[in-house]
């Protein structure tokens, strides 16, 4: 039932047993008595009397079988902690991968916007992201949920307008915190209420680019609004001069509306084709 993306991962890792008869006994197919994911730290249920936690090395708690040889202790990598009745099984590693066109992106991003990176994650991948991203770009690793909300209600305090871009539950306070909250989903029918605007993650690397769109359309907007009050300026003076006749202006009102609709739908075809 988790959506966060190392859940994703870890499902799509797993082999899952498949019943090739459908009419076979349903019994390799376990019935989860109790669910809960638990934001920046993981998840943990119930399951035949088992409890089972999977998440954080802090939510997990490893160093209750540190002493075994058997652990690999592994420094500055991604991973998820496995824990069944209080008794540390050990961890998933994870290579991290970033989405195509990240590089780029951000480089267009970094003409009109200051660019941070917030992340739950030690610092292990900072020298891979130095490398990626444009200079100046500010790191902030080792970041609770809580502390990613605090760090843009700092920023909002000086004046700021801020927008969050985030793909996991653990964003989903910044998200609703800042002035404009873009949710990066793999499953964009998963509804994410904290959000102003779903992403589907393979439009990723365009988002500068409806960046572009959604300023196009307000100045869309301002010109539309600008052509109406014209359009209406002119046929006012029409009228109080007694030039304008009751037939003409009756074909002259839905004409306007026309208009204005026509000139916003060619506006809005030329912008969206112009990337």
């Amino acid at each position: 039932a988790s959506n966060h993306p190392l859940s994703r991962m870890l499902y799509d890792y797993l082999p899952i047993p498949v019943l090739q008869n459908k009419s076979a006994n349903n019994s390799n197919k376990l019935k989860v008595d109790a669910f809960e994911e638990i934001t920046g730290k993981g998840i943990q249920a119930a399951i035949f009397g088992y409890q089972i936690q999977i998440g954080s090395e802090e939510f997990c708690k490893p160093e209750l079988a540190i002493s075994s040889p058997s652990i690999e202790r592994v420094g500055e990598r991604t991973s998820v902690h496995i824990k069944i009745n209080d008794v540390y099984y050990g961890k998933f590693i994870f290579n991290n991968q970033y989405r195509e066109g990240l590089e780029e992106l951000f480089k267009c991003l970094k003409n009109n916007y200051q660019i941070k990176v917030l992340s739950g994650d030690n610092e292990g991948e900072r020298t891979t992201l130095e490398r990626l991203l444009p200079k100046g770009t500010e790191l902030i690793f080792n970041q609770k949920p809580e502390q990613k909300l605090e760090f843009i209600k700092n920023l909002q305090e000086k004046g700021r307008n801020v927008m969050m871009v985030g793909d996991g539950l653990n964003d989903a306070g910044a998200l609703a915190q800042s002035n404009v909250g873009v949710s990066v989903s793999e499953n964009v029918n998963v509804f994410s209420p904290a959000c102003d605007a779903i992403l589907d993650a393979s439009e990723f690397q365009r988002l500068n680019y409806f960046l572009k769109l959604s300023k196009n359309s307000i100045t869309t907007i301002k010109m539309s609004f600008a052509l109406s009050l014209l359009y209406n300026v002119v046929g006012l003076l029409f009228a109080i001069t007694g030039n304008l006749l009751p037939l003409v202006a009756a074909i002259i009102m839905p004409l306007s509306t026309i208009t204005i609709v026509s000139f916003v739908t060619v506006m809005s075809s030329f912008y969206a084709r112009n990337k």
